[in-house]
């Protein structure tokens, strides 16, 4: 009877554990998902800034994600971003670059995942509403 009830014991604790493991693994998801929301932002924020302060009146944007670390156009180097930050859900941490001519105008994720948020997103975030995958998230000054 001892052995039985504890085999019993045994079988609730791994249901509970398993249960356990889904609701972590959901939560870690949730948390890499804010955090690529907050880098997009970075990195829209960056090449915003670095096409507003373009010299000549002219807006240019970077040819390389580097351009946005130090800005060497000015004789004072500007910076625009504080590092180049790795994509959270992507699978080697690398971004899918957005260019246009050339030049780079956004980044977006690699990440073929479904997103967990798929509604309720900000003003320049509301074209990520209903995306099918990460990387239908593309971070790009608003207007291009």
């Amino acid at each position: 009877m001892t052995f039985l009830v504890l085999l019993f014991a045994i079988a609730i604790g791994g249901i509970a554990l398993s249960g356990a493991a889904v609701v972590w693994q959901m939560e870690v998801r949730r948390e890499k998902e804010k955090e690529l929301l907050f880098v997009g932002e970075e990195f829209r924020r960056a090449i915003l800034s670095y096409a507003n302060t373009s010299p000549n009146g002219r807006r240019d944007y970077p040819a390389r994600l580097e351009d946005l670390l130090l800005d060497k156009r000015f004789p004072m180097p500007v910076r625009h971003l504080r590092r180049i930050y790795r994509d959270p859900l992507g699978p080697d941490g690398e971004w899918t670059l957005i260019r246009q001519q050339g030049r780079i105008i956004g980044v977006a994720s690699k990440s073929q995942e479904k997103p967990i948020k798929i509604a309720g997103f900000g003003p320049t975030q509301s074209d990520f509403e209903g995306a099918k995958s990460y990387a239908e998230w593309r971070f790009v000054p608003n207007g291009l």
